[in-house]
Parts: structure tokens; C-alpha cells; sequence
């Protein structure tokens, strides 16, 4: 794609971004949820997995059953060996409109949207367990010799 040229979605790709295809809506990409056509979002990129149905080591169905959506969560949950992330290259077709992205801060409630650890659980927390142990073992200690 040549740098500034406008995208599908209305979109400016910017300059030396050689690799970006199209982009596509989250809409667009659902239409795309059976056999004949089999499209995934995978980390924010667009991939046409049709062809790769039959040969898919853990069976169609289970391709079919992320097709049309984002199957990021369920890719990497299951692991994908190196050689199975350099296969995507082949089936990458565009990018999903940056609209329809996910936000792109963890899911740990103990993350910022910045990213960054919260005070709660950076500081406050181990302070308050290292206070309620010191306390148990000055308890335990007393209680030993008194008795």
C-alpha cells in the first residue's frame, strides 16, 4: 500500500507501514462466520482461515466456532507453537479498524489503564500482609512464653 493512501475504512495509512493491509470493521469481519468463508482477529490483525479449515491440527470446528470475531483470547490460550504463528502470515488479509480495537490494558483488575500496577496492590497490600504476620508471630511468641 502506498504511504498515505486512504484504507477501506476511510482510514490514512501512515508512512513506511509496508505491511498494513485493508481495515476492516468488526462487523465486516463477523459476516465472515461459516466454512465458505472464515474470517479471525487475531491481536488486531485480520486473517482469511478459510483455506486452513481442512488442515487445522485441532479440527475445523474449532476455527469455525471463533470465525467472525476475536479469537485472540482463545489462540493464545491454547499455546500456538512458533511455527503456527509464522503460519498466519500467509492467511493475514488487513487490520481491524482502530474503532473496534479492545482496549489495549490488562484484564488484571490490579492494573492501571495505564498498565502500570495500582498503589493497592503495589504497596498497600504486602505492607498490610507483612504487618498481619508480624502481629500473629508477636502474638504466638508472647503467648509461648507465658505459658
Amino acid at each position: 500500500m502506498e504511504p498515505g493512501k486512504r484504507t477501506e475504512a476511510g482510514g490514512c495509512a501512515a508512512a513506511g507501514e509496508a505491511a498494513a493491509g485493508p481495515v476492516f470493521t468488526l462487523e465486516e469481519v463477523g459476516k465472515r462466520n461459516s466454512s465458505q468463508e472464515a474470517w479471525l482477529v487475531i491481536h488486531g490483525r485480520v486473517y482469511d482461515v478459510t483455506r486452513f479449515l481442512e488442515e487445522h491440527p485441532g479440527g475445523e470446528e474449532v476455527l469455525l466456532e471463533q470465525a467472525g470475531r476475536d479469537a485472540t483470547e482463545s489462540f493464545e490460550d491454547v499455546g500456538h507453537s512458533t511455527d503456527a504463528r509464522e503460519m498466519l502470515k500467509q492467511y493475514y488479509i488487513g487490520e481491524i479498524h482502530p474503532h473496534d480495537r479492545k482496549k489495549e490494558g490488562s484484564k488484571d483488575p490490579s492494573m492501571t489503564s495505564s498498565g502500570q500496577a495500582s498503589f493497592w496492590s503495589t504497596w498497600l497490600i504486602p505492607i498490610f500482609g507483612a504487618l498481619v504476620i508480624g502481629l500473629m508471630y508477636r502474638y504466638y511468641m508472647l503467648d509461648g512464653r507465658t505459658s
